[in-house]
């Protein structure tokens, strides 16, 4: 097998420092997704590092990301791929580079209130941060995101079995300050760097929710499991093009008010 190409793949169910929905699939998300870059996608055992609960914090989660592509900057990595499945939540823009003062942030394990209403930013992955890491790769390095997470809380609602992967802030008054701000998120930030290298999967759509669930009486994000279950049914012998038109029909199909995006390259999709 090729070696080079590296993953990262994370997931978080359980967040102990933060009163949020504690969730169920994320750690079989990451597991999942791992299986499938190693049984279809080309990767060896060795080329992919798991990260879940309390190994996920923001500091190794950040430094696997780092050595990821300050190897792909060495010349020694093509390929890089990062799934992320947990919390997905909004803060206060401090870089003053979005009109609308919003981030996009992912909750990692070691989240925690700031003591003013808000999340701490030292210890979330801000969409700022991913974008600076992000765009340092070289031009002939292919990166591949996976989120399953939500990416606003204006898709809110609650099913019997089904939890909405959204942390709202921890005061009323910020979460009322940032519903009146739309995010420009990572999948912005990264269309606007107009790289023809970076595909970017979200489970669902910006005033969406994704949802974790039960399948088969195991637990998992919904986008996560449609989108192996498709893979693993074409073997991998379809475009992802038509795996994100799969997965959106497997999710309609099961009652899932969630649609997945795919942003990429016409060439690569």
């Amino acid at each position: 097998m090729p070696n080079d190409r590296r993953a990262l793949c994370v997931g978080i169910n359980q967040f102990p420092s933060a009163s949020v929905s504690q969730l169920k699939g994320c750690v079989n998300d990451a597991h999942d997704m791992a299986a499938v870059f190693r049984d279809l996608v080309g990767f060896s055992s060795a080329d992919i590092t798991i990260l879940t609960d309390q190994q996920a914090t923001k500091a190794n989660i950040t430094a696997v990301l780092r050595d990821m592509v300050n190897a792909a900057r060495a010349g020694t990595i093509k390929y890089l791929a990062f799934s992320l499945s947990s919390h997905g939540t909004q803060v206060p823009d401090f870089s003053g580079d979005e009109p609308d003062n919003k981030d996009e942030a992912f909750c990692t394990y070691d989240m925690a209130p700031d003591g003013r209403g808000g999340w701490d930013v030292s210890r979330l992955l801000v969409d700022d941060e991913l974008r600076d890491l992000f765009l340092t790769l070289p031009a002939d390095v292919l990166l591949e995101v996976y989120l399953d997470t939500c990416h606003s809380g204006t898709g809110l609602r609650d099913l019997s079995q089904r939890i909405p992967r959204y942390a709202p802030p921890p005061s009323p008054a910020a979460v009322e300050a940032l519903a009146r701000r739309a995010p420009r998120g990572l999948a912005r930030s990264l269309s606007e760097a107009g790289s023809r290298h970076h595909i970017l999967w979200t489970g669902c759509r910006a005033d969406q929710s994704s949802y974790d669930s039960y399948f088969n009486n195991r637990p998992n994000g919904a986008f996560t499991y449609y989108w192996t279950r498709a893979m693993r049914a074409s073997n991998n012998t379809l475009s992802r093009s038509q795996i994100l038109q799969q997965v959106r029909a497997d999710l309609q199909a099961a009652n899932f008010n969630q649609e997945p995006q795919l942003q990429a390259n016409a060439t690569t999709t």
